[in-house]
């Protein structure tokens, strides 16, 4: 809201009687610095204007103490910024739709919006030197003109960055595809993008619609990240036969049952359960002692095989290295 306008009771504008003078000519209103927002206006007044001028959210409520302490502040910046930025006004009491898809928690929250995405964002009421910090990360300085020197939109590479850091860090996976379908509407023939994405899906046992990503991918683009990603979903899609508590009490009897433990391991890879499929592969390795060693072989290539399909990349390092050692 504008708090300008209220006066120190809240009851409205503050009024003064004057003496009636002429109407000034009218000229063309420059756009406001400060205005309130909608949930219906919210993309058009915050998502597409960003994409030339830097829009500051103030998200708020009626409740909110710590909102009318920072709301003048915000105000005052906004008017004196030269057209660095514009200031928006959000009631999250009357936009819950848009509260929950920015995930509020806790208000005041204040978005800083560029390009049609937020770039960075504070929570609670700063004083007025840290905010003007804030904002000179992110803004060209005074005088440059709106969006001057303002940071550009991401590009597709940049958010599947963005979005593998954020998994890294154990973010929601719902976030996670945001961030990557946000690269590929920026960029649809971004592979690694589409890949991470058809990744996501497999994690989430999507296997139809990660065939259809894979399917979509032009053959002169296709990788051997692609081809692994074929792999397993063909893995995935064909259950292996065996009782995998029948083929456990098998090995708890004999640890060099091999063919139990073999087909345990395809189980656990249909399963999705990649290190304990790799460990009983590696315990054929190291176990097998007969002339030839036939079935350390067999679990050598099969080995192989599956670690150029599975996901941990984190797990494929470790497991090579066992393999490695094992075999020497």
């Amino acid at each position: 809201m504008n708090w300008s306008q209220q006066n120190q009771w809240g009851l409205g504008p503050m009024t003064t009687s004057v003496a009636a003078t002429p109407p000034a000519p009218a000229r063309a209103a420059a756009p406001p610095a400060v205005f309130d927002v909608t949930e219906a206006a919210f993309e058009a007044e915050v998502l597409e204007r960003s994409m030339t001028t830097p829009v500051l959210l103030d998200c708020w409520a009626p409740w909110c103490g710590p909102c009318r302490s920072l709301g003048p502040i915000l105000e005052k910046l906004a008017q004196a910024a030269n057209g660095r930025f514009v200031l928006a006004t959000l009631n999250t009491d009357e936009a819950p739709n848009i509260a929950a898809a920015m995930r509020l928690r806790s208000i005041p929250l204040v978005a800083l919006f560029v390009g049609g995405r937020v770039v960075d964002q504070f929570v609670g009421a700063l004083p007025e030197g840290q905010i003007r910090q804030f904002l000179d990360k992110h803004l060209p300085p005074a005088g440059q003109g709106p969006g001057a020197g303002a940071e550009a939109p991401p590009d597709a590479e940049a958010l599947r960055q963005e979005a593998a850091e954020f998994a890294k860090q154990g973010g929601d996976p719902a976030e996670v595809e945001a961030i990557l379908q946000e690269a590929l509407s920026l960029d649809p023939a971004h592979l690694p993008s589409l890949l991470d994405l058809t990744d996501l899906w497999l994690q989430r046992g999507e296997t139809a619609a990660a065939q259809e990503l894979l399917d979509g991918v032009p053959q002169d683009k296709r990788n051997d990240r692609h081809a692994a990603l074929v792999k397993r979903i063909a893995l995935m899609a064909n259950r292996p036969p065996g009782d995998p508590a029948a083929l456990t009490a098998r090995i708890a009897a004999n640890a060099r049952d091999f063919e139990a433990r073999h087909a345990l391991a395809a189980l656990l890879v249909w399963q999705g359960d990649w290190a304990a499929a790799f460990e009983q592969l590696l315990e054929v390795v190291l176990r097998d002692r007969a002339e030839g060693k036939p079935d350390r072989d067999k679990a050598r290539v099969q080995m192989v095989e599956w670690l150029a399909s599975c996901p941990d990349t984190a797990l494929v390092d470790t497991s090579r290295r066992k393999l490695a050692m094992y075999l020497n």
